[in-house]
């Protein structure tokens, strides 16, 4: 059990290791960022933060030092990085990042384990492209097997003429089908050092260009039906993984059952809400688990939640919904720049307090 006043390292420098940072300091831990240099929001709630590239060694030696636990807030920190780091800092195995960091192997590994995604084929060639449209078909979608994220690195395919206008992008990729579903959830999950695993309850998210806009609970009697199936699947995940903090695997919920989209070895933006609408929120429970102490109950408090992200120039009127009805919680991460397409906050409404 890590004591009051340790240090824990965060790697990365977005929203979500701000919001990590004010529940460690909470528990009345330090906490030390590392990243690259950028809009990094937080190191505003951090007792220090290092601002330095991945593969700068001696910085990443300095970090080491001053942290008594490692953790990180993305999943597209680089292997290497987390390598050179000692092992016995590591709240959580390398492993994780390495599955999560390619699409290809993330769903090969989800399928071992009895997860369903949608039909997927390699692609690393034009030639492959072509055979991997053939095998699978139309519609569907192109994504670079690394890095892309919030709808970044991905290219629509809806019908043979499209494809014959793709061109291959020089990168490794994965071609999937599209799947025909209702709506979209996410299981998120927190597995403490003993293997105690806790899962809050799943809404149903809406994306707009590939990136969420609005997480709902109740998340409707379809997506109810199938969080039993995706929960176990979620736990043999993290089981498999040796996984230590917050775990999140999103779902497409077809008539035919849960169909696996997506794992993200961190805390998530479908999570939010949690902040208000959960006895203990997705980041205080994932400072917790690395930190080796007791987790926190997950239990739902409202009977309704709504979290809705604020992107681009909607921030600069954000202060405004404050005056709203529904019991907003407005949450800005203090970014610089309001520019399209980036999340700059979100807003949480509850309905009437469960007893």
């Amino acid at each position: 059990m890590l004591p009051a006043g340790s240090t824990i390292g965060i790697l990365g420098g977005g929203q979500l290791g701000r919001m990590m940072a004010v529940s460690a300091l909470q528990l009345g831990y330090r906490v030390i960022g590392y990243a690259p240099a950028g809009d990094n929001v937080a190191a505003d709630a951090c007792s220090a933060f290092i601002t330095a590239d991945w593969d700068n060694a001696a910085a990443l030696a300095q970090f080491a030092e001053a942290s008594d636990v490692v953790t990180w807030e993305f999943e597209n920190v680089p292997v290497s990085t987390v390598q050179a780091l000692p092992s016995p800092l590591l709240a959580c195995p390398l492993r994780a990042l390495e599955v999560a960091q390619d699409r290809f192997h993330e769903k090969h590994f989800v399928s071992e384990l009895g997860g369903r995604p949608a039909p997927y084929a390699r692609v690393d060639s034009a030639e492959t492209l072509a055979a991997a449209i053939a095998e699978v078909g139309t519609p569907g979608i192109l994504k670079t097997a690394r890095d892309g994220y919030d709808g970044k690195g991905q290219w629509r395919v809806r019908s043979l003429i499209e494809a014959g206008a793709l061109v291959y992008p020089g990168v490794t990729c994965i071609y999937e089908g599209f799947v025909t579903y209702e709506t979209e959830f996410s299981v998120i999950l927190v597995r403490g050092k003993d293997g105690q695993v806790k899962f809050w309850d799943s809404t149903a998210n809406l994306h707009e260009g590939g990136m969420l806009a609005l997480s709902v609970l109740p998340a409707g009697p379809l997506v109810e039906a199938q969080v039993p199936a995706a929960r176990e699947l979620a736990a043999r995940v993290a089981d498999a993984l040796g996984y230590v903090g917050v775990l999140t695997l999103e779902f497409f919920a077809t008539r035919e059952g849960p169909v696996f989209n997506e794992m993200a070895p961190r805390v998530h933006n479908s999570g939010h809400w949690t902040i208000e609408g959960a006895a203990t929120s997705q980041f205080e429970n994932h400072i917790r688990a690395i930190a080796g102490l007791p987790l926190g109950g997950t239990k739902t408090r409202f009977a309704s939640i709504e979290m809705r992200n604020i992107v681009g120039e909607d921030a600069l009127k954000a202060h405004a919904i404050l005056a709203e009805p529904g019991e907003p919680h407005l949450h800005l991460y203090g970014k610089a720049e309001a520019r399209e397409g980036r999340k700059m906050g979100h807003v949480t409404r509850v309905g009437h307090a469960l007893k």
